[in-house]
């Protein structure tokens, strides 16, 4: 036998087409090198073309499956996705302060606050917004919103590098130890920056932007990768360069899938098969 690998949980929804969420989640930990586990929080009826349905899981049940997964197995770093209403953020907030899951535990948290479609819209209810800043953000290791989740949760519409400190403050002040702003939706940039901060330095991690529509899942890629990194014991800045920079191979290798928006692809970490001679 090897060694067990460092585990990350991911507590967040499914995608029936694979390209975001939990299924995005799972196929960067395993590229990644660990072993992922999984809170699912609800099940959305989707494709390339978007989400047609969603039913949420009774937040008692993702709670049972948070406490079930520490308490047995462990993990070294957790993550979150869609968390889709007040009531199951109320009871992610409850389950992790139990098993010692965030900043003032022992177990790194990043939060990806999932509160906003790719086109923009919001995708939580004013309370559930209150739930995130209130409950999950002053928990957080690490907070990592785009552009649009930014407007909905500060109110500051960012079209400006430096627009984007004025929105790490906001972030920050709402209680996580660091706040990750990613620039990928300030298309006037002809770099892609995102922006890291402590509460006092701002450290700005620039990459190619790359010309593709197909992007769905680069959030969860990029938050995975992170967890992935901070599970194996690498610090917040440490772990979200690697992040950074893992997501931006990622997107250059993402693919067209159905009709729509394609996913981007983490397999570019794994060989391909070669036939057996």
């Amino acid at each position: 036998m090897t060694e067990t690998p460092p585990r990350v949980l991911t507590i967040a929804g499914s995608d029936s087409g694979g390209g975001a969420g939990i299924q995005a989640d799972l196929r960067t930990l395993f590229a990644c090198g660990v072993h992922g586990t999984t809170a699912i929080t609800a099940v959305t009826v989707q494709n390339s073309l978007g989400v047609s349905g969603v039913s949420v899981i009774p937040p008692d049940v993702v709670a049972a499956q948070i406490e079930t997964v520490v308490e047995d197995i462990g993990v070294q770093a957790a993550k979150t996705g869609m968390l889709a209403t007040a009531e199951v953020i109320a009871a992610v907030a409850k389950a992790c302060d139990k098993v010692h899951i965030g900043r003032d535990g022992d177990i790194p948290f990043v939060v990806d606050p999932v509160a906003a479609s790719m086109h923009g819209n919001p995708l939580l209810r004013d309370d559930a917004m209150d739930a995130l800043r209130g409950e999950l953000f002053p928990r957080a290791t690490l907070v990592t919103p785009n552009l649009d989740e930014v407007r909905l949760l500060t109110g500051i519409t960012v079209r400006s590098r430096d627009e984007a400190r004025d929105a790490a403050r906001a972030l920050h002040a709402l209680g996580p130890q660091w706040t990750l702003v990613k620039g990928g939706h300030l298309y006037d940039d002809p770099e892609c920056v995102d922006l890291l901060y402590d509460g006092e330095t701002f450290l700005e991690l620039p990459a190619a932007r790359i010309d593709t529509r197909h992007t769905h899942g680069g959030g969860d890629t990029m938050a995975s990768s992170i967890s992935s990194a901070l599970a194996r014991g690498l610090d917040v800045p440490a772990a979200v360069r690697f992040g950074k920079a893992f997501v931006t191979r990622s997107v250059a290798h993402s693919y067209p899938l159905g009709s729509g928006v394609g996913p981007v692809s983490p397999l570019w970490r794994l060989p391909p098969i070669e036939p057996e001679r």
